[in-house]
């Protein structure tokens, strides 16, 4: 690699270090790009008002067309697990930590797989309530939603 006077070349992580990264489809891409501009936006039936995850161009339930609509955001751990071994590259540095299925409140049975974060691993029980947060998925330019207990909810 070449580089002017003064300048460094740019480090890049090794991809076998990294966490999958997302691939977005069309139906997907909506779900993605809310998440960079700080929002979380789930699909939705605009016949019948089903919210759907994952994302379907066509409600499962009555075959209308669907739109991606915003959250509100908050929600309960329905299940989750500790990871204390590394199976998935890029987060070493943060083990143990808590991957969740987070029951949006807007539907029973609108369920997010998400991390759990700010709350030692040990804490985590089913029904916990929670609020998403945006975080960056490692070594990509992808934006995910991550979940924060939250007292009084």
């Amino acid at each position: 690699m070449t580089t002017t006077q003064g300048e460094s070349p740019a480090v890049r992580a090794d991809p076998l270090s990294l966490p999958p990264q997302p691939v977005p489809d069309a139906v997907t891409a909506p779900f993605w790009a809310a998440l960079a501009e700080g929002r979380l936006a789930m699909c939705r039936c605009g016949d019948c008002g089903l919210w759907l995850q994952p994302p379907l161009e066509r409600c499962r339930l009555c075959a209308g067309p669907t739109r991606f609509a915003d959250v509100v955001g908050t929600g309960t751990v329905y299940s989750f697990i500790v990871q204390h071994r590394a199976t998935v590259p890029g987060y070493l540095d943060d083990l143990p930590y808590v991957v969740a299925l987070v029951e949006l409140d807007e539907q029973a049975g609108l369920r997010l797989p998400a991390r759990i974060v700010g709350v030692d691993p040990a804490q985590v029980r089913c029904g916990l309530r929670v609020r998403a947060e945006f975080a960056d998925l490692p070594g990509g330019d992808f934006t995910v939603a991550v979940f924060r207990p939250v007292d009084g909810l």
